[in-house]
């Protein structure tokens, strides 16, 4: 691969494309081409598409030529989550359970990608069924962790974060449930966006919890985010000219978030908002009533629904699955109707208590996992360890799924480290906004 493109952005790859000094197809077989290579590119990829890629790459080759591109991002190689339907290929979703399966048409939003020219590179590995936030998955594979390869990279968009590993696409397209974009993201320190539910649609997405699934990417700058909502959406993307966080004001959600936080996260975490404070952000330390009671409302709200998708698939072949995730699956089988029911009903009159208690501020900040990832070997032997750090891997980004919200985690500077801005319902325009101030702040 040219040495100026190992590491470029998303958006530095169309700017290329744009000015002439990068041709689509040249790219597409350069990234193919280092999967190949890797010593870790089968545990990065279920499979890559190389057929597909290069007709895509054709076609926006000649676009190019022509000086008819149809985003900023054409032309530019992705990789995508293996619970992403890709017409007569298969999709998994990491799991022998659906072992063989071939859908007959894309997902609605690979195809919304693909009108806006962007390449696809393959599908890759992810937690089974997306019902982890650790990355573990012995059924089909564990990509391996940017900082540690002794440790997990996150999920269940595990494969996606591996773009900082295997240099294997400029940028990946996940899905986040309760936190499977941005805790790979963290982890692998990317920047990780969580869409707001229903902003970006699910037909031909392999579900775990609908009412929660959403689409987003894991990228290398807010940048590359702000482009690749706009190709996945069909819109315009989200204005970051001359962003500055004068004026900003943050609020730091304190009490559960910081709850048996790790001494490496808890640092990190301070020395990023000391930097952001440096930077001209107001940074007010408060908490939100709501948060400690909409946590509380998760093993109602995740499981059962889970359970009520995929029991009927699950039972027909339990010894199949990875014991913990069978486990987890089964927890909702526990759960009456009228429980779930109120706490979808709770749940929303919390989101209108948390939208009450933050409009004054631009984005919530906290640390984006309370925890580094922990070690695989470990996760495998000790099924109460596993447990454990599951949930707490999951604790701060769960709240942001269950609060409706929109997020953005970003970077540190120190290793799987990563600091999440929270904003309201379809707020990412702002967000992203935001965040691209706060990135330069941050430096990283």
């Amino acid at each position: 691969m040219a040495t100026d493109w190992a590491g470029m952005t998303a958006a530095a790859l169309g700017r290329e494309i744009e000015a002439g000094r990068a041709d689509p197809v040249a790219l597409a077989e350069a990234f193919l081409g280092a999967i190949a290579a890797h010593p870790e590119g089968a545990r990065v990829y279920a499979r890559t598409t190389p057929e597909r890629a290069m007709a895509e790459a054709g076609a926006a080759r000649a676009r190019a030529r022509a000086g008819l591109r149809r985003h900023p991002l054409d032309g530019v190689p992705l990789s995508w989550k293996d619970l992403f339907d890709t017409a007569g290929i298969a999709t998994e979703a990491g799991s022998a359970l659906l072992a063989g399966r071939v859908p007959a048409a894309d997902a609605d939003v690979l195809a919304e990608a693909t009108r806006a020219g962007l390449v696809c590179l393959g599908k890759t590995h992810m937690s089974e069924l997306a019902f982890s936030g650790l990355g573990l998955n012995p059924v089909t594979a564990t990509p391996p962790n940017v900082n540690d390869p002794a440790r997990v990279p996150g999920g269940s968009s595990s494969g996606a974060a591996a773009l900082a590993v295997a240099v294997s696409a400029p940028a990946a397209i996940g899905s986040d449930t309760g936190g499977s974009v941005r805790i790979p993201a963290a982890w692998n320190d990317l920047v990780g966006l969580k869409t707001t539910e229903g902003r970006i649609g699910l037909g031909g997405v392999v579900p775990l919890a609908e009412s929660f699934d959403t689409v987003g990417p894991l990228a290398r700058s807010v940048e590359d985010c702000a482009l690749i909502l706009s190709a996945l959406e069909g819109g315009r993307p989200a204005d970051l000219r001359g962003a500055t966080l004068g004026g900003v004001r943050f609020l730091i959600l304190e009490s559960v978030a910081f709850d048996e936080i790790r001494p490496e996260p808890a640092a990190a975490f301070a020395d990023a908002a000391r930097r952001l404070e440096a930077a001209g952000a107001t940074l007010v330390r408060g908490t939100v009533p709501a948060t400690a009671e909409a946590l509380t409302l998760a093993p109602a709200l995740f499981a059962p629904e889970a359970y009520g998708t995929w029991s009927e698939t699950i039972e027909a072949a339990p010894h199949l699955m990875f014991a913990p995730i069978l486990e987890r699956f089964r927890g909702g089988a526990s759960i009456k109707a009228m429980d779930y029911v109120a706490a979808r009903r709770r749940m929303r009159a919390l989101r209108a208590e948390w939208a009450a208690a933050v409009a004054g501020f631009d984005a919530v900040i906290l640390p984006t996992a309370p925890i580094l990832p922990p070690d695989a070997a470990r996760l495998m032997s000790d099924p109460a360890y596993y447990t454990a750090e599951n949930l707490l891997a999951l604790r701060n980004t769960r709240i942001g799924n269950i609060l409706g919200l929109c997020g953005l985690s970003l970077p540190t500077g120190h290793a799987s480290c990563g600091i999440s801005l929270l904003g309201p319902a379809m707020g990412e325009e702002h967000l992203l906004r935001v965040g691209a101030a706060a990135e330069a702040a941050l430096g990283v």
